[in-house]
């Protein structure tokens, strides 16, 4: 089996320059093994500029492009197992998507707090929010004809640790016939875990970092109080159940995707731009 790491650095999706520094960050801290490749998605350095919004998505092209690239990447590398290191949840898009070719009795687990259905339509234009949406077939059409292989079932969702969702969303939902479980009071069990993987062959895992508690964990997009986002809150889990989720999946399961996205290290970002502007450090003499 061959497993690589795909380093997908998409900030415009989520609208924020620090998941660019974050997914470079995110090398960092996963176990290293030289039996897995890095391949980097070309994704162009933040450059401060605010990107147009084109048929209800902010930086369409920019997000297409990174997309396109990733779809390269993986292509050339033919890899069997996929580990993505993001960037915000777009990043899932273009691995889930390949690795359904490859495998199509294939469930998705999304660890998440939020849905990601939302459309152009909705009126947040940040495409992270869409993602989900898009690999069932509804989301964005520019996403949805990205894609090369067929849309997922609603059927082959599990939600882990979904907060309470806009009605735009809950409509979606219904509409498309996914199953799903706010998980505001307690997370689904391991029973509910073992019963939906038990359906297939392999599974992809989405885990969107901003699942994790933003009072116990700081990394994440509701610990910046400055943000507001699409008027969503953040996670309510714990490090704990983080890690019991991820081994129930993981360890009785063959996992070819796993997908870490939405990580935001705001304070290690803040100190890099300070030290970023001592000349002691960028002085090529």
């Amino acid at each position: 089996m061959k497993t690589i790491r795909l380093l997908y650095p998409d900030y415009v999706s989520g609208g924020l320059d620090t998941y660019y520094f974050g997914a470079q960050l995110l090398t960092q801290i996963v176990p290293a093994n030289p039996s897995q490749p890095l391949f980097t998605v070309d994704v162009r350095p933040p450059d401060g500029l605010e990107k147009p919004v084109k048929n209800g998505i902010s930086g369409l092209e920019d997000v297409l492009w990174g997309i396109q690239d990733a779809q390269a990447k993986i292509a050339a590398a033919f890899p069997d197992r996929i580990i993505t290191l993001g960037g915000n949840c777009l990043v899932s898009l273009a691995p889930f998507d390949y690795l359904h070719g490859l495998y199509p009795n294939v469930g998705i687990v999304w660890i998440d707090a939020h849905p990601d259905v939302s459309t152009p339509e909705n009126g947040y234009p940040n495409a992270h929010a869409m993602v989900l949406g898009s690999l069932l077939g509804g989301g964005a059409e520019a996403l949805r004809q990205s894609m090369t292989q067929p849309f997922f079932a609603a059927s082959d969702i599990l939600y882990i640790g979904l907060q309470g969702l806009h009605s735009y969303q809950q409509d979606f939902l219904q509409q498309m016939g996914v199953a799903y479980k706010v998980q505001t009071e307690h997370f689904v069990q391991a029973e509910e875990i073992r019963a939906f993987t038990a359906r297939f062959d392999h599974l992809l895992v989405h885990f969107d970092i901003d699942v994790l508690d933003e009072t116990l964990f700081h990394s994440t997009y509701f610990a910046n109080k400055d943000l507001v986002g699409d008027g969503a809150g953040g996670g309510k889990m714990t490090m704990e159940a983080l890690q019991k989720v991820l081994h129930c999946v993981c360890d009785e399961n063959d996992v070819v995707g796993l997908t870490i996205a939405e990580y935001l290290p705001f304070d290690e970002h803040s100190l890099h731009k300070v030290l970023s502007g001592l000349h002691l450090f960028t002085d090529m003499s």
